[in-house]
């Protein structure tokens, strides 16, 4: 996936999500870039757990859309908002994997279906995605503890995703709680706490210009309180 960011967005590594965070909310990026309640899949009992690191790289993007079936004949309406289809033929959609990028993938609210499964989570891993985020339902826990991948979502499921779900777009805006992730931008998944963020990739120049300023000054911030300091003289200090 190409990205339009600054070459410079490798250095976002540095820092934690919430500094990211922090950053965003500065630059009045709607949502701050945080992807809601994505959390990192459940470990099964006789898979080792995976050796936590943070890993930055810019989203490719996957949309889902509802569709009917005889065990779920009702499916949620479609927004008129959708973009139109852009898929050449009918692949499944890990076959359009990009490598070298957080593979972002959204499904619609309120199924009881996953949309990653063992299958597809091992095709993606072979073609060199980097990570999954899910905004939706995994299953197949122990053949995803076995890729090793990072992936992250926000709930479980047996079902597979034939059961309710189609996939409809690639390489698309697709929003998350109050963020929006367009293909390119740079996410980051921070096991460390426990988060998921998206960078605007016209953004990340700024944001690496801001935050030496705002991380030093936290931790200027938190020095002085570990000395005595209220927190209301400390940030009058160093937060303004």
């Amino acid at each position: 996936m190409a990205t339009m960011a600054s070459p410079r967005w490798k250095e976002l590594s540095k820092y934690a999500a919430c500094d990211l965070a922090d950053g965003l909310l500065k630059l009045n990026v709607p949502g701050v870039g945080f992807l809601a309640d994505i959390r990192p899949m459940p470990h099964t009992a006789n898979i080792p757990h995976l050796t936590p690191r943070k890993i930055v790289a810019p989203a490719s993007t996957f949309l889902m859309l509802p569709k009917a079936t005889k065990s779920f004949p009702n499916p949620a309406p479609t927004s008129e908002n959708v973009p139109a289809s852009n898929l050449p033929d009918s692949r499944p959609y890990a076959d359009y994997t990009e490598s070298g990028t957080i593979v972002v993938i959204s499904q619609p609210v309120g199924q009881s279906c996953a949309v990653v499964g063992g299958i597809m989570a091992a095709r993606m891993k072979y073609l060199g995605a980097e990570g999954l985020v899910v905004d939706g339902r995994v299953r197949d826990l122990v053949a995803l503890n076995e890729t090793q991948l990072p992936i992250w979502s926000k709930a479980t499921s047996i079902i597979g995703a034939g059961a309710e779900t189609k996939f409809h777009a690639r390489n698309v805006p697709v929003k998350i709680g109050g963020s929006t992730v367009a293909p390119g931008d740079i996410v980051m998944i921070d096991p460390f706490e426990n988060g998921v963020v998206a960078v605007p990739q016209d953004k990340v120049e700024e944001l690496l210009e801001l935050l030496p300023k705002l991380v030093g000054a936290d931790e200027k911030v938190i020095a002085d309180v570990e000395q005595g300091v209220s927190v209301q003289e400390a940030f009058k200090h160093h937060r303004n």
